[in-house]
């Protein structure tokens, strides 16, 4: 892996390390009534979907490992360029349901190359 790859991953790692630290102890009801939050939420899941974008469009075998890139990407551009018709409870899923199998996937493609998730 190209050490620009892991750079990106390891940017989507922490963006979607930020999202469950953003996401923490707050329920969906919270989520959908704090502008604030959703904001964040929705910028870090931009970055994901920037990061493995970029990622994948160099290594193609990235996607593989992270095989939602697609759809991640996708989502990304939902936020940018559809920005009002995000539906709040579709990112709450994704929060919720996603995110951490997300992260179990970019820590272990980094390991994997030898490159610690906590230190690029």
């Amino acid at each position: 892996m190209a050490p620009d790859v892991a750079k990106r991953l390891l940017d989507a790692l922490e963006a979607a390390r930020r999202i469950c630290e953003f996401a923490g102890g707050k329920s969906a009801e919270q989520f959908a009534q704090d502008a604030l939050l959703r904001s964040a939420v929705e910028r870090q899941f931009e970055i994901i979907g920037e990061a493995l974008g970029r990622a994948g469009a160099v290594e193609p075998q990235i996607a593989a490992t992270i095989e939602d890139i697609p759809r991640i990407v996708g989502l990304r551009n939902r936020l940018i360029h559809g920005y009002d018709t995000v539906d709040d409870e579709i990112i709450w899923d994704i929060v919720q349901t996603k995110i951490p199998a997300l992260i179990g996937r970019l820590q272990e493609s980094l390991e994997k190359e030898g490159y610690p998730s906590r230190t690029l």
